[in-house]
């Protein structure tokens, strides 16, 4: 692949208080973009807090364009009805990837990353190297919906060879 820089797992790990957009709550999936990329979590039935715990690797080939997120709520008989978007930032992830990790001991903190209006971000967001990797933990406030937050995990993954 050229260009490619590495893989990133984005673990959708759960979503908090979500949008109801059925009488009885939604029927909530998430999609991830990235370029040309899309990937999509299961749909969960008939719940505001559903839990995932999917796994979804993306290929990353530019260092700067962040991860677009969207939450769907799964109609039978109509169009899937939004239930707000967000975006992950990598530069934070992007910058400790050069770090010697020989010198850090696991479970270290690496970066703290504090939410503004430039991230997604609902609470302070720590990246750490744990079990031989940098390691994010995530909660995204969604955009452009009454309420809602996602939980991710983020876990960077070296290509043999490439930095």
């Amino acid at each position: 692949m050229d260009g490619l820089v590495g893989l990133l797992k984005v673990r959708v790990v759960r979503g908090i208080n979500l949008a109801y957009r059925d009488a009885r709550g939604s029927d909530p999936y998430v999609v991830l973009r990235l370029g040309k990329q899309k990937l999509k979590t299961s749909v969960k039935k008939r719940s505001v807090n559903p839990i995932w715990h999917e796994e979804l690797t993306l290929s990353i080939t530019n260092r700067t364009a962040p991860i677009k997120l969207e939450v769907f709520d799964k109609d039978t008989f109509s169009r899937d009805d939004p239930m707000g978007d967000a975006e992950i930032d990598l530069e934070p992830l992007m910058e400790v990837l050069n770090l010697d990790p020989e010198n850090i001991r696991n479970g270290t903190i690496v970066s703290t990353i504090r939410p503004c209006n430039q991230n997604c971000l609902a609470d302070e967001s720590h990246l750490c190297w744990r079990n031989g990797k940098f390691v994010q933990d995530i909660i995204l406030r969604l955009r452009n919906v009454e309420s809602g937050e996602l939980q991710l995990q983020l876990q960077w993954v070296k290509i043999p060879g490439r930095h």
